[in-house]
């Protein structure tokens, strides 16, 4: 469906043309008429569906009435307020409330913790009628009065179920004492456990209820396949799929804060342009870290589950588990960073002997088993084409039976990069002739 049949006004279809876009998704199809009609909602849908836009759009819409231009901090209240699990996601939230919020007038901020208070002070005390805010720095805020919740029209909760998860029940409960009772409210997220049910029982009135995808689904535009490696070998592995596909950006999961930090400095020392993003990084650090990904400037992201949610990055052909999760459920958030608005991906796991657990719990969740194939198949199966585009200078040695090639590195590998040789385990067994 198009956005121009949805009943949104000429500046927010300019700034969703401006975006790339024209047609909404399934869970922007179904939300956006319910919101514009101020009712309350539950939506579920896999991750990678548009549920940012879904909620952002017609909020942005509706708020259009309150927009002005007056320097007083009091003609600009919150109007809407949105709660996300975690900082990435807020900034995410907050980009697009922006971006799509642009010929609006209306003003945006967003607030969460590991960096200054001051700046986000400084802001709040201007005036802005969109706040998007983790629950921690919020309280924060409003401990300091800095921020009125008084008059919010419309609540957000995003990714509800990982809040939960995260032990944020308490906040989110100061948090609805302090707004309005007369409110539109809005539950987000890729599943609904029954706690989430429990909450949205006492915080939705009626709400309509959308589901796009049967629970704990996959995209079916993303490809899956796993591969039995010996633990020894899983680097030797990782570091030959990143040269034999011919893609620009992957990312990279681990299931500690530790093994992403050896791996960020394994892969530089391999010649590939790499980050890392987890806990342990400060809030400036991982903000940085995201962008030059986004940008293009770091072509591989080594990261915990703090991105297999929400994160959206355009054109993200491949994610790799390094690590399968000890939660099946974030194997689908973390594959869903792939595959997303309509486009291809690829999700590839290295399973190695204590990942077998894992793997039962992830087909069991899925009600359908992985392909998996053994470890002397991962180099038969890897696709060895190089976009002209993409060519650097140093030159990797590929096998390809019955003869050695030559063939340039992709656009992953630093110009200065070392020559690297094929692992052996990939090489093709010698035959012996009289």
């Amino acid at each position: 469906m198009k956005f121009a049949e949805l009943g949104l006004d000429e500046g927010i279809l300019r700034s969703i043309v401006e975006q790339g876009y024209s047609e909404a998704t399934p869970v922007q199809a179904q939300a956006i008429p319910v919101i514009l009609e101020v009712k309350d909602v539950m939506a579920s849908a896999q991750t990678g569906t548009g549920k940012t836009g879904a909620f952002t759009l017609p909020v942005l819409q509706r708020m259009k009435v309150h927009a002005n231009t007056s320097v007083s901090p009091a003609r600009h209240p919150v109007r809407v307020l949105v709660l996300t699990p975690t900082r990435e996601l807020a900034l995410q939230v907050f980009e697009s409330a922006r971006d799509y919020g642009k010929y609006t007038g209306l003003r945006a901020a967003v607030v969460f913790g590991g960096v200054s208070i001051d700046p986000q002070i400084k802001e709040l005390k201007a005036g802005i009628e969109f706040l998007v805010a983790t629950p921690g720095r919020l309280l924060d805020h409003v401990q300091q009065k800095t921020v009125n919740l008084g008059q919010v029209e419309v609540l957000i909760l995003d990714e509800a179920d990982r809040m939960l998860d995260m032990g944020f029940m308490l906040d989110i409960k100061r948090i609805l004492s302090l707004l309005p009772e007369k409110r539109q409210n809005l539950m987000f997220s890729a599943t609904f456990s029954d706690d989430i049910k429990r909450l949205a029982n006492q915080i939705l009135r009626d709400p309509v209820r959308i589901q796009v995808a049967a629970k704990n689904t996959i995209a079916e535009l993303v490809s899956h396949r796993a591969y039995k490696v010996s633990e020894g070998r899983k680097r030797e592995c990782l570091s030959f799929l990143l040269r034999a596909r011919d893609v620009s950006q992957v990312l990279v999961f681990t299931s500690t804060r530790q093994m992403a930090n050896r791996l960020e400095r394994f892969l530089g020392q391999e010649g590939f342009s790499c980050a890392a993003l987890h806990s342990d990084k400060s809030q400036q650090e991982r903000i940085h870290a995201l962008g030059e990904f986004k940008a293009g400037r770091v072509n591989v992201l080594v990261a915990t589950d703090i991105a297999a949610r929400g994160l959206d990055i355009e054109q993200l052909p491949l994610v790799i588990n390094f690590e399968l999760p000890p939660n099946a459920e974030d194997y689908i958030h973390r594959v869903g960073r792939t595959g997303r608005a309509g486009a291809e991906g690829e999700a590839i796991s290295l399973v190695a002997p204590s990942d077998a657990e894992s793997l039962r719990d992830i087909e069991k969740l899925l009600k359908s088993p992985l392909s998996v194939s053994d470890q002397s198949d991962l180099y038969r199966q890897s696709p060895t084409k190089v976009a002209p585009a993409a060519v650097h200078d140093t030159a990797v040695l590929v096998a390809s039976p019955p003869r050695l090639v030559r063939t340039p590195t992709a656009s992953l590998v630093r110009p200065a990069a070392r020559r690297a040789q094929v692992p052996a385990l990939f090489l093709p067994p010698v035959t012996q002739t009289k």
